[in-house]
């Protein structure tokens, strides 16, 4: 496999190029998150009492999950939903009244969704989840401001899955990273317009790259907080007992970035990347 570092541009490309890029950010710790990548993630076992399933995912996604607050939210929100670890510990957490809508772009992605959600839920749960297959960028041209809670767990530059995929590594380039943030700054735009004054909403990524991360709350602040005062970034308060009788779990470590909260392999015992921050909307759009 050819490990050129730069195209013809003089960009950072292949494999060369993206760990010269990563190391540059994250120096001495690369070498250890790579070391992590190698080995197999242990994932943890998610079991709602009247489900027909199980479902496994990273203790990380578990935490983010856990992270938005839905004490009282009755109108939630999973706008990028498949395959659907997050929407079950949404949907386990949410009040006997609150409705979840679970949406997914990919058709194949959003009938994965689907039977999870048919299958790893009970069925007094499952008949308050709706799964959608649209778009998420574009449903604030449609609606606005109508949901109280927002998960949105964008897609992502995924650097764990590229580093593992030899013909990913191979076609990696700085140019991919413009194409993955100008998509999610659509999505999180949309999102931020979906909620209500006074709703909380959880962007995340399994992203390593700051500009996927912090880079996009930064944008919100130009874009949506220019009064000072429009919106305030919460600290995370997860509850373990609010999961604790559906899965056995430690809950991973997080680090404190400029805007949110990253949870990396070195320090958290192979769980994620993950990032997360949560967005609490003060004043209306309108």
């Amino acid at each position: 496999m050819g490990k050129k570092s730069t195209d013809k541009a003089g960009k950072l490309c292949g494999e060369e190029g993206f760990n010269k890029y990563y190391e540059s950010i994250y120096a001495s710790r690369w070498e250890g998150l790579k070391a992590c990548f190698d080995k197999e993630n242990q994932p943890v076992e998610y079991k709602i009492p009247g489900a027909e399933k199980s479902y496994f995912l990273d203790s990380a996604s578990v935490l983010a999950a856990l992270c938005l607050p839905l004490k009282g939210a009755e109108r939630i929100l999973d706008l990028c939903a498949a395959p659907g670890g997050k929407t079950l510990v949404l949907a386990s957490r949410m009040d006997g009244n609150a409705l979840l809508s679970s949406n997914e772009r990919s058709p194949e992605r959003k009938h994965r969704l689907s039977v999870v959600c048919q299958t790893c839920l009970p069925p007094e749960i499952s008949e308050r989840v709706k799964t959608s297959c649209s778009d998420g960028s574009t449903w604030c041209t449609r609606q606005s401001e109508c949901f109280d809670r927002i998960l949105l767990d964008a897609p992502c530059s995924s650097e764990r899955h590229v580093y593992l995929d030899p013909k990913y590594l191979k076609d990696w380039s700085l140019s991919r990273i413009k194409t993955v943030t100008t998509a999610q700054w659509a999505l999180l735009s949309s999102a931020y317009r979906l909620l209500e004054p006074g709703g909380i909403l959880l962007y995340s990524t399994c992203a390593l790259c700051p500009e996927e991360n912090d880079g996009m709350i930064s944008r919100l602040y130009k874009k949506f907080n220019k009064n000072g005062n429009d919106f305030e970034l919460l600290s995370p308060c997860p509850q373990l007992s609010e999961i604790e009788d559906f899965t056995k779990i430690t809950l991973p470590e997080y680090e404190k970035t400029e805007f949110g909260f990253q949870i990396l392999p070195d320090m958290a015992k192979g769980a994620g990347p993950i990032y997360f921050s949560i967005i609490k909307k003060n004043n209306t759009l309108l």
